[in-house]
């Protein structure tokens, strides 16, 4: 699908958010992380894993997993990403390997080399979801886990009707608040590697949802 987000928009949106974005965020998006690391590493085993985090943000997840998880973290906004440095430092984070600076459609990291990448609320803020998908795909070893939270549109009612009048300004600040599940389903058949094993609406008001995709 044609682009409709613009990555450097993106960029300068999160830029703008990074000295606020764990007051104004932090709590709202609890559950959803919460969720996240806890599937992560129920996929990963006791024994612990290598978790790709994508749009690690100002690293406010990283503290909350366990020790013998090995995390890299990936975010195109270099502001977010000095105050996940500080917080690694602050809570001598030695299970995080590194943070760097990437493009989620385009990462420079190996194939098939993580049991996990996590993405919360990332997918419905790239230029192309699908190709993202694709990334996420790439790296992940067979029997490995892709592991979203996000905003799911609604499919009809009220709250269809104002997604769709709030889109406009949602690109501008950089994401769809309308993007709709069967995107995420119809990318799943078409690349015919990952399964679905899970849809699950989070808190608050199932406004946000789990879902979690195995490499097959």
């Amino acid at each position: 699908m044609a682009a409709d987000i613009d990555k450097a928009g993106v960029a300068k949106a999160y830029a703008r958010w990074a000295p606020v974005y764990d007051f104004v965020f932090g709590k709202v998006f609890a559950p959803g992380r919460d969720a996240a690391i806890i599937a992560a590493e129920l996929a990963c085993g006791t024994g612990g894993g290598r978790i790709l985090e994508v749009g690690v943000g100002t690293g406010i997840s990283l503290p909350d997993y366990a020790r013998q998880n090995t995390i890299v973290g990936v975010d195109l906004s270099e502001p977010m990403l000095r105050r996940a440095l500080e917080r690694v430092a602050e809570h001598q984070l030695m299970n995080v390997e590194s943070l760097s600076v990437m493009d989620a459609m385009n990462m420079a990291l190996p194939d098939k080399s993580f049991d996990v990448v996590v993405a919360q609320f990332v997918i419905t803020a790239v230029p192309n979801p699908e190709a993202t998908l694709d990334e996420f795909a790439r790296v992940i070893k067979p029997g490995g886990e892709i592991v979203l939270v996000n905003h799911i549109g609604a499919e009809s009612g009220p709250r269809y009707v104002f997604e769709a009048c709030f889109a406009p300004l949602a690109r501008r600040l950089g994401w769809r608040p309308e993007f709709p599940f069967k995107r995420l389903s119809d990318w799943a058949l078409r690349h015919g590697g990952v399964e679905l094993v899970e849809r699950r609406p989070m808190r608050p008001m199932g406004h946000f949802s789990l879902i979690r995709f195995k490499r097959l």
